[in-house]
């Protein structure tokens, strides 16, 4: 596996790292002692940025990760999140990146998943009602304690990005960036590349729809969150199945997997770019992992940019309600 620094931090993390949500929550049923196998195997293959939060589960993801890094930690560039939060329901019920709670959510974290540490800290969505200098700066007392040796900030503005990095050092930026999701190369990377921060983006492989595994919504299980999506709704499903099937037919005649194409292109943006696509199978795992050997010729580039336009997606990312979430 290959290795890249998330922008100018100095914090060095495999070229493709593993989302870990779906091992815990939202896409439907999930079997753990698959996931502790898929995770195990991971950092075997040099798969070792691995991407959590308090809110996946809610909590169970974290333990799930804990229970995984027992006599591995030394091997993993961890990353967890704070900021939305959720009952034990599981309900959304809003936001809060105050001083107070920044500290009271890391030693959560921290003791949920059995560490002493943090190597990559996110605040996960921008909360509105306390201003980012305060927050990244009760995160930054973090750092200077040792609970977190890095930060970071999930679907911010350029102008939240600026502020926060005024106060200290942001590391990486994680945000929604794949084929069918490139409205940040307008604003978001461009800022990201001034002020030295690292991209990571979650949702690579369009949450599974550009594998070429999805042809029809009863593909998902009753309860996956996707559903409830847009893209995978009515028309907007099967213009997104038109896509894809453009995606297999380059993929085809690159000899690779869709979603090697997909990963391969992300790579191909900049060395600043680390996407960390999700899945609970050890064979998933090492095909995306292997995206990292398929180089694109400027001209296969062009031909992408050709068929998959910024805008070619149908649909919204989320839901209206999930929308207003996103601070960019």
């Amino acid at each position: 596996m290959q290795t890249r620094e998330l922008g100018t931090s100095g914090l060095e993390v495999s070229a493709i790292g593993l989302g870990c949500m779906g091992m815990s929550d939202f896409y439907g049923a999930h079997d753990e002692a698959q996931s502790l196998e898929t995770l195990r195997h991971a950092v075997d293959s040099g798969v070792s940025f691995w991407d959590t939060s308090d809110i996946y589960g809610p909590k169970t993801n974290e333990l799930l990760v804990g229970r995984a890094l027992e006599g591995i930690r030394d091997r993993v560039v961890l990353a967890t999140k704070f900021g939305i939060l959720r009952n034990d329901a599981g309900d959304f019920v809003g936001v809060d990146s105050s001083p107070a709670y920044v500290r009271e959510a890391c030693d959560a974290s921290l003791k949920r998943l059995g560490v002493d540490h943090i190597d990559l800290y996110y605040q996960h969505r921008v909360d509105p009602e306390t201003p980012i200098e305060d927050t990244v700066g009760a995160m930054a007392q973090l750092v200077e304690e040792g609970k977190v040796r890095y930060l970071g900030l999930s679907e911010a503005s350029p102008d939240t990005l600026r502020r926060a990095c005024t106060v200290h050092p942001i590391a990486a930026l994680q945000t929604e960036y794949s084929l069918w999701s490139r409205d940040v190369e307008a604003e978001i990377l461009p800022a990201c590349r001034k002020l030295g921060v690292g991209l990571v983006p979650y949702s690579p492989l369009g949450r599974g729809f550009l594998s070429g595994q999805i042809k029809s919504i009863d593909d998902l299980d009753e309860d996956d969150w996707r559903r409830s999506n847009p893209r995978f709704q009515g028309e907007n499903f099967v213009k997104n199945l038109e896509l894809v099937a453009k995606i297999e037919q380059l993929a085809d005649d690159k000899s690779c997997r869709p979603a090697q194409l997909a990963l391969a292109w992300l790579l191909a943006q900049g060395d600043d770019v680390v996407p960390i696509p999700g899945t609970r199978s050890a064979k998933r795992l090492a095909e995306n992992a292997a995206a990292v050997d398929i180089a694109l010729s400027a001209d296969e580039l062009a031909a992408i940019d050709a068929i998959l336009p910024p805008d070619a997606a149908a649909g919204l990312r989320y839901p209206e309600a999930q929308m207003s979430l996103l601070n960019a």
